[in-house]
């Protein structure tokens, strides 16, 4: 996820983080003045959008999944294999560390 991939028509990145896989991003459509929360698990290959009052942007921002959860929103889980090769792939990225 990159500013340019928010720069279509009235979708506008305000903030982005990224993170050993998870990218977050603070979407405003200016269009209708909606503030989203963008997050995709490159590692999971899982993404979901959350829509928040403006008010609550920043605490959304920092705790997506909080306020996924908060308000129900349907994403698609991932499986049980892929959690247990993530958990493989973070095990061998830990030890690769040491």
């Amino acid at each position: 996820m990159t500013n340019a991939a928010h720069s279509d028509g009235s979708l506008k990145e305000l903030d982005f983080r990224a993170s050993n896989g998870l990218e977050v991003a603070l979407l405003w459509q200016a269009d209708d003045e909606r503030m989203i929360v963008e997050v995709v698990d490159t590692k999971l290959d899982d993404a979901f959008r959350v829509q928040i009052a403006a008010s609550e942007a920043l605490d959304a921002f920092r705790h997506p999944y909080a306020y996924a959860a908060f308000r129900g929103c349907s994403r698609r889980l991932p499986d049980e294999q892929a959690v247990a090769d993530a958990v493989v792939e973070l095990e061998q990225e830990t030890l690769s560390h040491l």
